[in-house]
């Protein structure tokens, strides 16, 4: 077992000790999240730690966008209830990315594979993902690698 799992697990029985509603409910979720990848497929397996950032990282990520749903539908209380799940899940996830650190490693990848105009994006990011793992948002990873580029 990956050791985010267990300190998931761990998180999770103090949160009900401390009778933390939103905290136990949220980690209940990812919990249930981790299980249900874990036995997809057509054999089971154990989701590594990387594997498990990833799932968070999705799980954030559709927090994130419920709560603008929310927000444009005029339910606030809704919204608020996502941010505070996302913020519960974001405690698991690495530290993000200062745009400082985020330009240092796109021209890294950059020079890294020669890349030298939109074309190569592809290949740059190939480069760049596994080295971001959860820590920064695809969307300005994305945007960063273009301007370098454009």
């Amino acid at each position: 077992m990956s050791e985010l799992k267990d300190r998931i697990k761990s998180d999770l029985t103090t949160a009900m000790k401390a009778r933390d509603k939103v905290r136990t409910a949220t980690l209940r979720m990812v919990l249930a999240s981790i299980a249900t990848e874990e036995s997809s497929g057509s054999s089971r397996s154990v989701l590594s730690d990387e594997e498990v950032t990833r799932l968070l990282v999705r799980e954030t990520k559709k927090r994130r966008e419920a709560a603008e749903a929310f927000d444009a539908g005029g339910r606030p209380d809704d919204a608020a209830n996502e941010r505070a799940e996302s913020e519960v899940i974001s405690d698991y996830l690495p530290q993000p990315l200062t745009d400082a650190e985020l330009t240092e490693l796109v021209e890294a990848a950059i020079a890294e594979t020669g890349a030298s105009g939109m074309k190569e994006m592809g290949k740059v990011m190939k480069v760049l993902n596994p080295r971001i793992a959860g820590r920064a948002d695809g969307a300005r990873v994305a945007a960063e690698v273009k301007g370098r580029l454009g």
